[in-house]
């Protein structure tokens, strides 16, 4: 195998399918629940809010969903995306382990998040739609959305997370210069958004409150706008699942397979697009992979969450599912992992860590920063803080490695670059960053408002 670092696929073996979880769960999947009436949704319930393609997508147990020739093509001006060795980075730990990262950092806005926002765009336009409305966190979604939309003429409302729409203004002016329209939430523009302001004018904003605005816009204009969400659902994560399909056909490359793989998670898009091929192998083809989650410990939705029914937004209007959640009323602190601070999870991710195939772990702000400036000295790439959660686990299990004297092999999603998250490296530095762990009665007291499901 040699010292080779960078293992490129070419253009022609991008896949021509996503790949589908539903199909091999070795648990039966939960229902989907109307936030009303608590029955299982409808079609009709959910084409409110998207077009019936990915409707479709959502409640499929086919294995392999083709990819619209239209999506391939954009996907071309950065897929595949490279699986690159960290060498300095092992010989920086001298460590046995050899470990990988699949770097999609590659993309035009700098995350893994276009995977999923040019499907969807696809699909609305496909449909008829001409105006979508999502919330972000940290930007990236918000980012990666706006591109899509700009490509296929579809206006966007986008509400962020207000503590991250103030410390991330260059994730908002991205936004901005592909043409959508942003708002801090909560904002004034919606009933639910009023109502906050109205308790906590101060209001740092959550994911859980964002989702809300912009459901309520979607819900409440008539069938002129969809909402697009960039995690958590099924047809999200099948999108991303094109990471994990390319970095198989890389690890066979370098002539290796992993002994391990991780990815940070928030809501679930970045790990479930990474793992799920390698869970596919473990289910289907013998493969004892170890796939490891790691979250903030100061959102700890896997670790320490309750594996429940919930609501999927803080208003209780989205669906009901079953989910590791920490209370739909959660309120995260204004950690710089922006993307990590959703109380729910993607319900397959939530099913696959309640079964026993997936480790998760929960991790603190320093020790992921470290991580990532560690990374960046040997690597060369500043990553998000998100991404950095990830390497943090890569790198203790490349400590243990060093311990034991094991050579594993170990694979890592970097699910973004951190050029826009400067100004929480610069807190880093400074030594304005603190560690926060969740407080025990904080969950338990969200728990109290957990809908009453009779199933």
């Amino acid at each position: 195998m040699g010292d080779q670092y960078k293992y490129l696929l070419e253009e022609s073996k991008l896949s021509k399918t996503w790949y589908n979880i539903n199909a091999d769960l070795p648990v039966p999947p939960q229902p989907v629940l109307h936030p009303g009436t608590k029955e299982p949704v409808t079609p009709d319930f959910l084409s409110v809010l998207f077009p019936m393609e990915i409707i479709m997508q959502e409640i499929s147990t086919e294995r392999w969903i083709d990819i619209p020739e239209p999506v391939r093509e954009i996907y071309k001006l950065w897929r595949p995306t490279p699986l690159i060795r960290a060498i300095r980075l092992e010989k920086a730990l001298d460590t046995p382990a050899h470990i990988y990262y699949k770097y999609e950092g590659a993309s035009p806005v700098g995350s893994h998040k276009a995977n999923t926002a040019v499907p969807q765009a696809f699909y609305n336009m496909n449909s008829g739609v001409k105006a979508l409305t999502t919330e972000t966190g940290a930007g990236q979604w918000g980012s990666a959305l706006a591109m899509a939309c700009n490509f296929f003429n579809l206006d966007l409302e986008i509400y962020m997370v207000k503590v991250s729409y103030q410390q991330k203004p260059y994730r908002r002016i991205i936004m901005q210069n592909y043409g959508a329209d942003i708002y801090a939430s909560p904002s004034d523009r919606t009933q639910f958004g009023r109502s906050v302001l109205e308790k906590d004018p101060e209001n740092n904003g959550s994911l859980g409150i964002a989702i809300s605005e912009a459901v309520e816009v979607a819900a409440t204009s008539e069938g002129k706008k969809k909402y697009s969400l960039g995690s958590v659902l099924n047809h999200v994560l099948m999108h991303q699942s094109i990471i994990g399909l390319e970095a198989l056909e890389q690890m066979e490359m370098a002539g290796e397979y992993p002994d391990v793989v991780i990815a940070c998670v928030g809501g679930g898009s970045n790990f479930g697009g990474f793992a799920f091929p390698f869970l596919h192998q473990n289910f289907t083809n013998g493969k004892k992979t170890k796939i490891v989650a790691m979250e903030p410990a100061s959102c700890p939705t896997l670790t320490r969450g309750e594996y429940t029914f919930d609501f999927g937004d803080t208003a209780a209007m989205a669906p009901i599912v079953k989910m590791h959640t920490l209370g739909h009323t959660f309120v995260p602190p204004g950690i710089h992992a922006g993307g990590l601070r959703y109380h729910g999870m993607s319900p397959q991710i939530s099913a696959l860590v309640h079964n026993g195939d997936i480790e998760a772990r929960a991790v603190h702000q320093l020790a992921t920063f470290e991580a990532a400036v560690q990374f960046s000295k040997t690597e060369g790439i500043i990553p998000a803080p998100e991404s950095s959660h990830a390497i943090r686990g890569a790198i203790d299990e490349a400590l243990q490695c060093k311990e034991t004297g094991e050579k594993k092999v170990i694979a890592f999603n970097l699910s973004g670059h951190g050029h826009f998250d400067m100004s929480a490296y610069d807190a880093y530095h400074q030594g304005n960053l603190h560690d926060y762990e969740y407080p025990q009665e904080a969950v338990a007291d969200a728990m109290k408002g957990l809908p009453e499901v009779a199933l």
